[in-house]
């Protein structure tokens, strides 16, 4: 069987609101065994891989500015550095999946409550930050047989909370179809029905690659669940018989041993800085998976612990052209996070009140009880059809003067961001070495057998 998957990753993000006892007036039946799905949205077309016109027109169509771009990669980077400091062996965190739940979240509050959601998305106003969310989601969307990236959310009702009804607004629930392309579904949180509902939905939309669990909560009234799921091909496959055992040491000092994929290249884009450095592979989408090695004796957690170095670790160091020497084990593992003291430590702490305002949603009293995220990342050499593409390499550049070796042999920094939203840059350059897309996934891996 033809395999042509290289790379998967999947996320999962889900944001519960339980409610107190205020009366309202109900505009859903109660009569929910399961989950009846109330609306679905129609997604953006797929376009196919080589088709280069329609990308342009779909591009031009959907403007996202850089202003917007920079804030979602500035709220990647202030939420993932604490999240990877929680890290003791490997951990995989989606930055988007967890902005798009909370902008989609932060359009049905009010007061402080939506402020502080608002600072933490950079967004200046909600109506603004969802036309920006809803230009993004079509300029991301791939669904071809090379690419697939594949942004869903979901909005869970229950029309009752201790046998008094809720209701929920009409703007809201437009507004999260119309641009967050958002399915509704109607259900009964009291029963079990419900968490297997949401969880067979989580699993469609990944694949089957995430399968979670949900126990029965009474308290709850609403769930806003987001998935990312994203399938990419190497531009230049690793070959299957240059794939060799070799050591990885970890961070305790011990020695484990694992498959290393291998590929040099005479001519590639790098950079170092102070205590690491830094190369990119191509994915055929124009996206690009990018991998931080600290240098020999370097703590990797000193590096991200905080945003700024984190950024400075993808953006920054010295830029440079030559000889990479890859070696890259293959790994796959599940992650899980409970996010809510980390937004909290970053200033987002009344809409986790009691009092907390999301009159945009419902008139009925409600505050977010939980936020977590699933994820699963795997790489290995396979996806690569050898007659889908040529393999391009720098025509005019300088001959190569340095050498890079990207031995991943020891604990490591990677992330994927996507092919480029804004591709404006100082003389219309871009290194080869720093992304220009938004951050996708970002994490640790400290153990490839684990």
């Amino acid at each position: 069987m033809k395999r042509f998957t290289a790379l998967f990753l999947l996320t999962c993000l889900m944001v519960s609101l339980p409610a107190c006892n205020l009366e309202e007036t109900s505009t859903i039946s109660k009569d929910v065994s399961a989950a009846e799905r109330v609306a679905s949205p129609t997604y953006p077309a797929g376009i196919a891989f080589d088709d280069y016109e329609s990308r342009m027109a779909n591009r031009n169509s959907n403007p996202v500015s850089r202003t917007s771009r920079d804030a979602v990669n500035a709220f990647s980077y202030k939420t993932a550095a604490p999240i990877l400091n929680t890290i003791s062996v490997n951990g995989c965190y989606s930055p988007l999946s967890l902005y798009y739940a909370l902008a989609l979240t932060g359009t049905g509050a009010n007061g402080q409550t939506q402020d502080e959601l608002l600072d933490l998305l950079g967004a200046s106003d909600a109506a603004s930050l969802s036309q920006d969310m809803s230009n993004l989601y079509r300029l991301l969307y791939a669904d071809n047989k090379i690419t697939q990236l594949k942004i869903a959310n979901s909005l869970w009702l229950d029309n009752e909370y201790r046998g008094e009804p809720v209701s929920f607004k009409d703007s809201f629930t437009q507004n999260a179809a119309s641009q967050f392309y958002a399915s509704l579904f109607k259900v009964d949180f009291a029963q079990p029905s419900a968490g297997e509902a949401m969880a067979e939905w989580i699993a469609e939309n990944t694949n089957g690659t995430l399968k979670p669990a949900f126990a029965a909560d009474p308290e709850q009234i609403m769930s806003i669940i987001n998935t990312i799921y994203f399938r990419d091909e190497w531009m230049d496959r690793f070959k299957v018989d240059q794939t060799k055992p070799d050591t990885f040491h970890l961070a305790d000092g011990k020695d484990v041993t694992c498959d290393f994929m291998n590929m040099a290249y005479n001519s590639h884009g790098f950079s170092k800085g102070d205590g690491y450095i830094r190369s990119a592979l191509s994915l055929k989408s124009g996206a690009q998976m990018v991998f931080v090695l600290p240098d020999q004796g370097v703590d990797l957690m000193a590096l991200v612990s905080d945003p700024d170095n984190l950024k400075a670790l993808f953006e920054g160091g010295k830029a440079t052209n030559g000889k990479v020497i890859w070696q890259i084990p293959k790994f796959s593992y599940d992650s899980k996070f409970e996010l809510s003291d980390m937004m909290k430590k970053l200033g987002v702490t009344a809409p986790f009140e009691q009092n907390a305002d999301f009159t945009g949603i419902t008139d009925h009293q409600a505050f977010i009880s939980m936020i977590s995220q699933n994820t699963h990342i795997a790489i290995d050499e396979n996806g690569v059809t050898a007659s889908a593409f040529t393999k391009i390499d720098f025509a005019g550049a300088a001959m190569p003067v340095d050498q890079a070796e990207m031995i991943l042999d020891r604990p490591f920094l990677y992330a994927i961001y996507s092919s480029p939203v804004s591709v404006t840059r100082v003389e219309g350059q871009s290194d080869p070495g720093t992304p220009m897309g938004n951050l996708l996934f970002i994490g640790i891996c400290g153990n490839p057998l684990k």
